[in-house]
């Protein structure tokens, strides 16, 4: 209870802006508003391993719209409502009226009755995801300000086009526990790179994500990739403007070793070329099948070029002491295990199994602070209620 009270003192101290709002980009919100999701996340959790309730709803519902496969965020949101007592309903547009021509902004109103919460992951289509999630919010606030609806869902993107909050979020969570505080975290090198993937089509909303977030918080983020796998240029820019910002500091290279030597975080990451995700949103949106075929082989054979971006025992080596913290957001490429040839080698990843698993573990209660943070007005007077 000791830490439950610290985390609260420290949550008391902060001036987020996050009631009644929808929580879409990290670069959107405030420092003290990403830090007070993060604080009430561990509150939240240390909560669960008490087994002390945290239900901040009677009745209601919390809706999932997932346009992408997922494992750890579709259970994540699903255990996160559920501890804050909403039951959950996922929208399959396959069997609803959206198969039949029903408006986003219709479908937005029907599904919100009596709901509280939107969780969407829409991340496939450069241009979309983010833009898709801005149409269901501005639905719905028609709906609550027409008197439609008795109340707004907060709606929480669980992955887009441009940025990964509840992953991303769940990263940063991992390295302050792991160096000891956020004030720690400053002047350390983070290397987020390309690493090679047998598939393509992978979105670039984690990369772009950690480049966004870790620099806001005075670390030294060094961006990696074979020429050509660009991320989208607003958000390089804005990289670079929050480096200066917090004293950090942001830098690029091609060369997978220049990224790792002396880091003291390591990202390896697979992601598409953004040209290469532009092109199959064509492809998709024509339903050109054969096209979509050529550009997969194509886009293989270019990933070959670069199997030798795996992070290895070799890279390893290049990192501060040869110890730095391997990050990844699941599932891994692993060489020998999942695929034959990917971006961590067998050895690199079971060494840092578990603390990937503790990485991931903080997701739901990132979720659920979010929904937490938008739903309650004074939210450590709240958390002191539950302990």
């Amino acid at each position: 209870m000791e830490k439950i009270n610290t985390l609260i003192n420290e949550l008391e101290t902060l001036k987020p802006d996050l009631f009644g709002k929808d929580f879409l980009l990290t670069w959107d919100n405030s420092l003290d508003s990403l830090k007070a999701v993060m604080l009430v996340a561990e509150i939240l959790q240390n909560f669960h391993w008490q087994k002390k309730p945290w239900r901040i709803f009677d009745y209601g519902l919390a809706i999932s719209i997932f346009r992408d496969n997922s494992t750890r965020t579709r259970f994540s949101f699903a255990s996160a409502v559920n501890g804050l007592g909403l039951a959950l309903a996922e929208l399959d547009e396959v069997k609803s009226q959206i198969a039949h021509g029903e408006t986003v902004r219709e479908t937005a109103n029907m599904i919100s009755f009596l709901t509280e919460v939107i969780g969407i992951r829409d991340d496939m289509y450069p241009g979309e995801g983010h833009t898709y999630m801005l149409e269901v919010a501005n639905a719905i606030s028609e709906g609550y300000q027409q008197g439609i609806l008795a109340q707004r869902p907060a709606v929480i993107n669980l992955q887009c086009d441009l940025d990964h909050p509840t992953q991303v979020l769940s990263d940063l969570l991992k390295l302050k526990d792991y160096f000891g505080g956020w004030e720690n975290l400053k002047g350390k090198k983070i290397a987020m790179s390309w690493a090679y993937s047998p598939s393509y089509g992978k979105p670039l909303s984690v990369p772009q994500g950690i480049i966004n977030l870790m620099t806001r918080f005075g670390m030294n983020v060094v961006l990696a990739h074979p020429e050509g796998y660009d991320l989208l240029p607003e958000t390089i820019q804005s990289a670079f403007s929050f480096a200066q910002e917090s004293g950090g500091s942001f830098s690029q290279t091609t060369l997978m070793e220049e990224a790792f030597q002396n880091a003291d975080i390591v990202y390896p990451k697979s992601w598409a070329p953004m040209s290469v995700m532009q092109q199959r949103t064509k492809l998709l949106k024509a339903g050109d099948k054969q096209g979509l075929k050529e550009l997969e082989m194509h886009c293989l054979a270019q990933n070959e070029k670069y199997i030798d971006w795996e992070c290895d025992d070799e890279m390893m080596k290049l990192t501060k002491n040869g110890n730095a913290l391997y990050e990844h957001c699941l599932p891994a490429d692993i060489s020998d295990v999942s695929c034959e040839n990917g971006e961590v080698a067998k050895s690199v990843f079971e060494k840092y199994r578990l603390h990937t698993y503790q990485e991931a573990g903080y997701k739901p209660f990132v979720i659920a602070a979010m929904i937490f943070m938008s739903k309650v007005k004074e939210p450590a007077a709240k958390l002191r209620s539950f302990v």
